[in-house]
């Protein structure tokens, strides 16, 4: 809409008496404001105390001479009273003023639709042949992993099996030396029997021939009472010193043979193969006999015999 002069004065006249207006307000107010600034009681009063003895001369001088009068307020200055305004009488109306073709509202132009790109057969066929070939090697990898896992679990099969064949031939290994060392303890005890059997013949064969050189203890004189006395004190100090194992039971009689020195030393104990105790119960007879050391001697000196044959009897003391 097109502005005319006539409205551009009228809003110039009514701007400057908005202006008039404003500073005869400000004007009234600053001279109220002064009039009534002035408090009804006048200034408030101050009073200081001090000793009139510790002043100075200059100061009681000062003290005693007359107050001068002090100098009357000016008056306030008055400010000229405002000329009056004439107001303006308000403008007729106006007409409204006649529309011009260039101000009539035009409807917007529709806004052009976006042209569509026509696809491209060329990049269609790139990139048909380009996931084609991403679907190749996705299948050629996962046929590779296919593989390998199955690699994987031939290898570990074959693993296993080599690790069990290994296994059976270690088992073989253990039972062939576990035979070995059975067959070994046998020979060792067949040889052991072999051996003893051959003791056996020869104490046998010697014990003859002793028997046959000289009678046994206690014959010579006809004690055979203080024999039957010497064995039974070789019984009663061996079994004091003997922890029955066991496995002997009670009342198991075992031959041994004894080799002693005149006073009852000990030189040898053996033991007839007839003995039915095993080894453990051997080994205990024999720690007895050497605990016993030295066996019965004094007063048995007419039956002493260097090489005893004693039949022990297992019994719990």
């Amino acid at each position: 809409m097109r502005q005319r002069p006539a409205d551009t004065v009228s809003a110039v006249l009514l701007a400057l008496a908005l202006h008039v207006a404003l500073l005869l307000l400000l004007v009234f107010g600053l001279s109220w404001t002064r009039s009534n600034a002035e408090p009804a009681f006048g200034s408030p009063v101050t009073a200081e105390l001090f000793d009139p003895e510790a002043l100075s001369a200059a100061q009681r001088r000062a003290l005693e001479a007359p107050p001068e009068p002090l100098p009357e307020p000016p008056e306030p200055e008055r400010l000229p009273a405002p000329e009056p305004v004439e107001e303006e009488a308000a403008p007729p109306p106006q007409p409204l003023p006649q529309p011009m073709p260039e101000d009539a509202m035009v409807d917007p132009q529709p806004r052009a639709q976006e042209r569509m790109p026509e696809p491209d057969t060329l990049d269609q066929d790139a990139a048909r042949r380009e996931a084609e070939s991403e679907l190749a090697a996705e299948r050629e990898q996962e046929e590779r992993r296919r593989q390998e896992q199955i690699d994987l679990t031939e290898r570990e099969r074959q693993e296993e099996a080599e690790q069990q064949r290994r296994l059976a031939r270690q088992q073989e290994l253990e039972k062939l030396r576990a035979e070995r060392e059975r067959l070994r303890r046998e020979a060792e005890l067949a040889e052991q029997k072999l051996k003893q059997i051959a003791d056996a013949r020869a104490r046998q064969a010697s014990e003859q021939a002793a028997e046959a050189a000289s009678p046994p203890p206690g014959r010579p004189d006809g004690d055979s009472d203080l024999a039957a006395r010497y064995a039974a004190a070789l019984q009663e100090a061996i079994a004091r010193n003997w922890v029955r194992p066991d496995n002997v039971p009670l009342g198991q009689t075992c031959r041994l043979y004894i080799t002693q020195l005149p006073g009852g030393q000990v030189m040898s104990v053996e033991f007839d193969a007839s003995c039915p105790f095993d080894a453990l119960g051997r080994r205990s007879v024999e720690a007895a006999v050497r605990k016993a050391e030295p066996l019965p001697y004094r007063g048995f000196e007419p039956v002493f015999a260097r090489r005893l044959n004693l039949n022990f009897t297992a019994q719990d003391r």
